[in-house]
């Protein structure tokens, strides 16, 4: 059975959006070993190319910043949902962040009802806040 290692975001500046998200999901920066740095550079890949976040306690997935064109898409075929205690507090500390918010549905099934925030990050990818 195969496990998750990243989610990779194709961006246009990988320390800025590496930030937004350690800052959103508590993760911080996870330094490259001076071996993979070797490497990098002598792909002649850019020193600045790639970041990298992790869960501090070792329990989330990986997120990999790498600097690259996005590919270009109508909708958001996949993005983060993440979960909040207070949806509307939440969705202002990540406004705070550089996040944008672009707007909350509802949606009922059955007896269950779930309501949660559409945003977008400082490069425009979008997420939701449940």
């Amino acid at each position: 059975m195969a496990s998750l290692g990243n989610i990779t975001f194709a961006c246009e500046n990988p320390d800025l959006l590496a930030d937004f998200w350690a800052a959103a999901l508590g993760y911080v920066k996870q330094e490259a070993p001076p071996e993979f740095m070797e490497a990098w550079l002598a792909a002649g890949r850019d020193p600045n190319g790639a970041a990298a976040i992790v869960d501090p306690e070792g329990k989330g997935a990986r997120l990999f910043f790498e600097k690259k064109p996005k590919s270009p898409t109508t909708s958001i075929p996949i993005h983060l949902d993440l979960n909040a205690l207070d949806r509307d507090a939440e969705v202002k500390r990540l406004v705070g962040l550089g996040a944008r918010e672009v707007k909350t549905k509802t949606r009922a099934t059955g007896p269950y009802t779930e309501t949660w925030t559409v945003m977008k990050d400082p490069e425009d990818n979008g997420f939701c806040v449940q």
